[in-house]
């Protein structure tokens, strides 16, 4: 029956006009879920926001930061458009006891370096060019290696002895000069954190931004945030440098921990998204290596990085940059080429390092140690010089880039961060208020050219 008023309307419940359209509302439904879909993967720094891992980790956070914090800002978005995975992960528990027992195997793992003891000015000795190449050729295990520590790593004793006591898998990072932020690790596996060691080692600057967020409190004597353990260093005794600091837990981290048979170095820009177990079993143990790095996304070649990092002010020397790889070029370095295969190419992307504790690998980490602290701490200018002329040789993963953005999620640096300029790396170059050009000097000799790298630019560019 219907209703109608005194106006001879109909009363009776009418559907209102905007869903009378049934193409109208699934345009509406569509653009909903479209919607929702472009939210979630907008949110998902990885692109890949269903991607099922190979296990089931931890599901609870490991730590809940402030919001002022700002942990989770500035991730850099991923090169790949698909959310395949392009590397293969055995089973966890499998993994999990096979890890175990490599490094209870004490025959795997034997101290086969012995390093030079005593007092120096520097941290590293500062050994000049004709000494740190006499170290290059190690056939004879009975010589001594320098390797750092000739000033004590100034931190405190419960902090050294917690680290001497992680006996596995370390995983190790570092921010000094409040330069970047805390993340936390995820998809670790449901023993990860009972049997990995995961140490942040911070100065000063850093802590007390910590501080400022309420993350620790200063009259603590140990600090730890969620899997982190933080270890302050003392750095004012080391180097100048803030980006230098952070070297000496980068490239010496089977000193920092003598005990410990694997490590996985992580710059703090990044967070990592894969079991650390997971990580070192199938790029290094698998592939039965010594080291697992990156290649470099767009350069093969040491001189391309050099440009780049002259170019885009990442050192504001550019004489010193010159005389780095005239010194390089000097002593045998050669573009990549085929005949450098197995080394698919001579450009790591080092934020992310992983590494079995053996003669080589350490080997590897010394002397790349000595050529940072003689020249600059950008380590991909001295990788391939080190690499190719050491002995014994270094059995290396290079993996591609697609496999990095599968295992971590990379972040811009902190916008926080005091004393350091937002394109340098290191107090002493941030002096100069511009860059510092390549003098004539250092190119030219009465008109004609005498540059040692004259015949590696000929063979870079195919002339």
């Amino acid at each position: 029956m219907k209703m109608v008023n005194l106006y001879g309307e109909d009363n009776s419940l009418q559907i209102p006009l905007l869903f009378q359209s049934k193409l109208l509302c699934f345009s509406l439904l569509y653009l909903a879920t479209t919607l929702f879909f472009a939210l979630r993967n907008s949110l998902s720094p990885s692109q890949c926001g269903f991607k099922d891992p190979p296990f089931d980790p931890i599901q609870t956070p490991l730590f809940t930061y402030p919001h002022s914090y700002g942990e989770h800002k500035y991730a850099l978005p991923a090169r790949r458009s698909t959310c395949s995975s392009s590397v293969l992960f055995s089973d966890y528990k499998v993994v999990f006891k096979e890890i175990q027992d490599l490094c209870g195997n004490s025959s795997a793992f034997p101290p086969v370096l012995k390093y030079v003891q005593g007092n120096a000015d520097s941290f590293g000795g500062h050994f000049g060019t004709k000494k740190r190449i006499a170290y290059f050729d190690h056939q004879n295990n009975s010589l001594d290696l320098p390797c750092g520590f000739f000033k004590k790593f100034p931190i405190s004793d419960s902090d050294r002895t917690a680290m001497e006591n992680c006996h596995g898998v370390v995983v190790v990072s570092a921010i000094f000069n409040n330069h970047d932020k805390i993340r936390q690790p995820r998809g670790l596996g449901s023993k990860t954190l009972e049997t990995v060691c995961f140490f942040m080692f911070v100065d000063d600057t850093t802590l007390k931004g910590l501080e400022h967020h309420h993350l620790i409190y200063e009259k603590s004597n140990e600090f730890k945030i969620g899997a982190w353990r933080i270890v302050k260093v003392s750095s004012k005794s080391l180097y100048e440098n803030p980006a230098m600091n952070g070297v000496i837990p980068k490239y010496l981290v089977h000193r920092l921990f003598p005990n410990s048979k694997f490590s996985i170095w992580v710059d703090a820009k990044l967070k990592l998204t894969a079991d650390p177990l997971l990580l070192i079993h199938a790029l290094v143990v698998s592939e039965n290596v010594d080291m697992a790095i990156s290649k470099h996304p767009f350069f093969i070649h040491t001189m391309e990085e050099a440009m780049a990092a002259a170019r885009w002010k990442k050192w504001r020397d550019v004489n010193a940059l010159l005389m780095q790889m005239e010194t390089y070029c000097e002593n045998g370095l050669q573009p990549w080429s085929s005949n450098k295969l197995p080394y698919p190419s001579d450009v790591p992307d080092s934020a992310l390092i992983l590494r079995k504790h053996g003669l080589r690998s350490n080997l590897f980490s010394c002397l790349m140690f000595s050529e940072l602290e003689a020249f600059n701490p950008r380590d991909q200018l001295a990788f391939a010089y080190v690499r190719d002329n050491m002995s014994p040789k270094l059995k290396l993963n290079m993996f591609e880039e697609k496999v990095f953005e599968d295992i971590a999620v990379e972040y811009r640096h902190s916008l926080e961060r005091v004393g350091i300029g937002a394109n340098e790396e290191g107090s002493k170059a941030s002096n100069s208020k511009g860059t510092k050009r390549a003098s004539h000097e250092l190119l030219f000799i009465n008109g004609s050219s005498c540059s040692s790298c004259q015949n590696y630019l000929l063979k870079m560019w195919g002339s």
